[in-house]
Formats: C-alpha cells, structure tokens, sequence
C-alpha cells in the first residue's frame, strides 16, 4: 500500500477505533512499557515538579539497552489510581502521540504498531480492521 494511502486508512481507522475507545478504562501503555523520553521532556518535566533535570533523571530514569532514555520502573509512577497522569501538562512526547496511528508515514513505524498490538486494544481493533 502507498505510504499516503496507508496514512489515510489508518488515520480514519483512529478516528473511528478512538470514539468507541476511552484509554482510560485501559491505560495498559502506562502500566507495562515506558515512553522513549527526549531532552525537552526531561527539561519541562522536571520544571513541571520543581526539581532540577540531572535530579529528575536520576530518580525515574535510565538508558536501556538501545541507549534511549527511559522510565526505572513500570507501572508509570506518574499514572494516578484512576488510570489518570499526575503530569497530563508536560507529559513527554511520546506519551501524546500515543498509539501512534494518527501519524504522517506510518509505513516508517509498521514495527512499532506491530509491537503495540500487545499493548493496546485500539491498536489491535486498528490493526485487524486493515486487513
């Protein structure tokens, strides 16, 4: 499939898949993976908590073995009780674009959905609604 008509057909399946779909009722991307976190990220959250970045770093974060930046622990120890984010704001990046279906080259990032499939419903419902 062309990269822009893939796009189309999974951006339409999102639409779809997301007003059926509250992450809430889930948030399983919270609580069993971690967020690839970037340098911005680091910087705005740990302002958001008044702490000093290195500081930040050091008590939620670690380099995995690809050398990204990454959460210690899961679950996310800014998800709430109620499936919530204690830092919705300033949440990284990679926590609002999640699942990721909604995005431009999606033939780029097919691995990705692949392994997010376990992960998330939606993006399985989006998944098995392709084929």
């Amino acid at each position: 499939m062309k990269g822009t008509i893939l796009d189309q057909k999974f951006h339409s399946l999102h639409e779809e898949t997301f007003r059926d779909i509250n992450c809430m009722e889930c948030a399983n991307c919270c609580k069993t993976s971690s967020p690839i976190f970037i340098q911005k990220d680091l910087d705005r959250i740990a302002k958001h908590l008044n702490m000093k970045t290195h500081s930040f770093y050091d008590k939620y974060l670690m380099r995995d073995e690809e050398f990204d930046i990454v959460l210690q622990k899961t679950p996310c120890e800014f998800l709430t009780i109620n499936n919530t984010c204690s830092i919705y704001d300033v949440r990284p990046r990679a926590c609002k674009e999640y699942p990721h279906t909604n995005r431009k080259k999606m033939n780029q990032i097919l691995s990705l959905t692949i392994k997010n499939i376990e992960i998330c419903p939606a993006v399985s419902r989006i998944v098995d609604k392709m084929k």
